[in-house]
């Protein structure tokens, strides 16, 4: 089972339009087939969640967080003004506790993606499937082909309103804040999208996430959310991106195979060992990221570490000279947005 908190596997990258993707293309291949029928058959499993709210017969504990779930939807465009639509306005039960499950790749001796490109939502270093069955399959080929692969399965993801998104059954189980957080995380995602930058969208989104989930609990008289839990990501990411820099300087050195090879694996033992003196050190003994550790190293399993933080402190920035107003936020967010892939670089640096 995946640990809270890791990017990634907190199933916030999936950014595509799967319908839309097919019909854009002369035809579907099985693998757009495949997105096309899984998107349709979430579409056919949506209500109402004032529907569902309104019967008494059904599970009061589905009624209890589909309705603290329609106080944060509320909260969101309210407060937050993101998006006022039906997007989390409709529930949807997958029966499943992962909606898709993506597929990483990496070369063997590289951290560079294998990119995807599709229309309108760009390159993405992934490929999603509905069925787990079909995911293991795609990366066991690409495996063969000398690739290093890693499956993670996604419990919610946006289709930046094109659909009306819904709660599914999967996002439940979460505790409040996460449940609440996602919510405001998926809006951003269609108040501001741009194409081939995955670290800008999903360092705005982590933003808007994380002040709105500050907002959120001052709204409800709670006091602030655990710092103890958000310094132990933190430290745990960069835990992570510090052994991904030591292995892409090994990659880089004019060495063998055999010896990469064996650069690759101390590095491994490594990071592992590492781990364990953050976690009986200064976490007491905290286990949550024993799960993850505990599964097999490779290039793949470290791609979406990062890319949820890169950002997040200049448009805290942005946020604050935007005196707090969010309409004036999203708008110079968006302008940073409109520059090309360099300067909107150099604009976020700047504002560090």
């Amino acid at each position: 089972m995946s640990p809270p908190n890791i990017p990634l596997l907190d199933n916030r990258a999936l950014r595509w339009v799967p319908l839309l993707l097919c019909l854009a293309l002369s035809g579907c291949s099985s693998y757009y087939g495949q997105l096309l029928q899984g998107q349709l058959q979430v579409l056919r499993q949506r209500e109402p969640i004032d529907a569902v709210l309104a019967d008494p017969a059904r599970d009061p504990h589905l009624r209890q967080r589909l309705a603290l779930a329609q106080q944060a939807r509320r909260f969101a465009s309210a407060a937050l003004h993101l998006p006022d639509n039906r997007s989390y306005r409709v529930y949807a039960d997958i029966g499943r506790p992962f909606v898709v499950w993506n597929v990483f790749a990496t070369p063997r001796y590289s951290l560079a993606p294998v990119e995807h490109c599709f229309p309108i939502a760009g390159c993405v270093a992934y490929r999603g499937y509905y069925q787990q069955g079909r995911a293991r399959g795609a990366a066991a080929l690409l495996s063969e082909e000398g690739l290093d692969t890693y499956v993670g399965g996604v419990e919610a993801y946006s289709t930046l309103g094109w659909f009306d998104d819904p709660l599914l059954s999967s996002m439940l189980r979460w505790d409040d804040d996460r449940l609440a957080a996602t919510i405001f995380h998926e809006l951003a995602h269609q108040q501001l999208y741009v194409a081939d930058d995955t670290a800008f969208n999903e360092s705005f989104a982590s933003f808007v996430e994380q002040q709105g989930l500050r907002e959120w609990r001052i709204a409800r008289c709670l006091p602030a959310p655990d710092a103890r839990q958000e310094r132990q990501r933190r430290q745990f990411t960069e835990l992570i991106l510090t052994s991904r820099e030591r292995l892409q300087a090994l990659y880089a050195e004019p060495l063998d195979a055999a010896q990469k090879g064996a650069g690759k694996a101390t590095e491994f033992e490594r990071l592992r060992a590492e781990y364990r003196t953050l976690r009986d050190g200064q976490w007491g003994g905290d286990t949550r990221y024993d799960a993850w550790m505990a599964q097999p190293l490779n290039n793949a399993r470290l791609l979406p570490f990062g890319l949820y933080d890169q950002w997040v402190e200049a448009f805290a920035v942005l946020f604050q000279r935007a005196n707090g107003d969010w309409r004036e936020f999203y708008r110079r967010a968006a302008e940073i947005g409109r520059l090309p892939a360099a300067g909107r670089e150099q604009a976020l640096a700047s504002l560090l």
